[in-house]
């Protein structure tokens, strides 16, 4: 488990952020990833719970996403929450919601009320479909969004049905990730400045955003609009998934005609009688040897053959395995901390690295510490 470093001056420093601090309303998905992630490289990030039980249940005590917070409780809906909170924001530097557009300008929390009392705050919004447009206000989720901006119809085989990779490619990258892009981005100005901003981070904008490289392979003529016919969907037996002896799975990345030579050697195939790798007319067939190779031995007797070699061939691991993976296990990629086998802080920083200092919060639990270390007593006012 990360410890705290020291800067060049010898202070104690608990990450990169070190010194900034987050409110986040709490929530479920992209914005409770978001604030982990600022948490982790070293803010101070205070999430306001409301009374009762979480949003989605489950033991708040292994919520990951809620390491490294402290909580407070505060009810909005009484007349002393809307106070509590914009005296939080008085102290912030970044503000994270993620209501549906109008709630918290109706709870007394919105941008306005919030940046009344401290223009330099950025305020960051996130939500599915924005703040505005003709489906701002209805509800949604991740698999809904992905649908909308095409990203899902890439996912998944030519006859078989679109394949949703979890949660992981609308609610925390098109999400999570654009979020925290755009209130850091946002931060430096208000720095430099003393203007904070709203920030509006819709997870339509940011997975469509992740497209952009296909959209200019569909204007050059490279990419087809259909799934599975393509270079990197699946189309494409060189950069695939195969089946082994035992049931396990590899996946295959030789893109490079180098690398594509390597893996067809160490597949124990004849390169020179091969069907033509560039000709995708030849492709059926390529995938029909590639699939009988991969089934004559087990997935570790070929994660054994191809490791370490510049084939780009790796099995597929499941999360228990990945967290026992040699190569992740010697950077750290995984930790336990706080009795919970979880991944480590990234990216990864030389002076200020990410650090893991508290375990998830429970809700309410840092109310008299946050009051006062952020001396705001408006929250010990608040019922609980």
């Amino acid at each position: 488990m990360s410890q705290n470093s020291t800067d060049r001056s010898g202070h104690a420093v608990a990450g990169p952020l070190d010194g900034v601090r987050v409110i986040e309303l709490a929530g479920i998905g992209p914005g409770p990833f978001a604030a982990m992630l600022l948490a982790d490289l070293g803010a101070d990030v205070v999430r306001v719970d409301r009374p009762g039980r979480p949003p989605l249940g489950g033991d708040p005590a292994r919520d990951v996403t809620n390491r490294n917070k402290r909580s407070v409780l505060v009810d909005l809906k009484t007349p002393e929450g809307p106070d509590a909170v914009r005296a939080l924001a008085a102290r912030a530097d970044i503000l994270l919601e993620g209501y549906r557009p109008g709630v918290a300008e109706r709870l007394g929390v919105g941008p306005e009320h919030c940046m009344a009392a401290n223009p330099a705050l950025v305020y960051g919004r996130m939500t599915g479909w924005g703040q505005y447009g003709p489906l701002a206000t209805a509800a949604g989720h991740d698999i809904g969004y992905i649908a909308t901006t095409g990203a899902l119809s890439m996912i998944g085989t030519a006859d078989g049905r679109p394949v949703f990779p979890v949660n992981l490619l609308g609610d925390y990258a098109g999400g999570s990730l654009y979020l925290t892009t755009g209130v850091l981005a946002a931060l430096l100005t208000a720095r430099a400045t003393g203007r904070g901003q709203v920030v509006d981070a819709a997870i339509v904008d940011g997975t469509a955003h992740l497209t952009a490289m296909f959209w200019g392979m569909l204007a050059e003529g490279t990419w087809r609009d259909a799934r599975g016919h393509n270079l990197l969907d699946g189309g494409c037996p060189y950069y695939a998934v195969y089946e082994t002896a035992d049931g396990g799975w590899m996946a295959v990345g030789a893109l490079e005609p180098r690398f594509y030579a390597e893996f067809v050697d160490l597949l124990g195939l004849d390169a020179a009688h091969l069907p033509d790798r560039a000709d995708p007319r030849d492709w059926p067939e390529l995938r029909a040897l590639f699939t009988a190779r991969f089934k004559t031995a087990t997935r570790a007797e070929w994660t054994a053959r191809f490791e370490g070699t510049d084939a780009c061939v790796a099995p597929v691991l499941s999360l228990r395995e990945a967290s026992a993976h040699g190569h992740l296990t010697e950077r750290g990629t995984y930790t336990e901390a706080y009795g919970v086998t979880q991944p480590a802080p990234a990216p990864r920083f030389s002076d200020t690295p990410g650090t893991l200092r508290r375990p998830p919060a429970v809700p309410g639990a840092h109310t008299p510490d946050v009051a006062r270390d952020w001396d705001v007593p408006e929250l010990l006012k608040d019922p609980r």
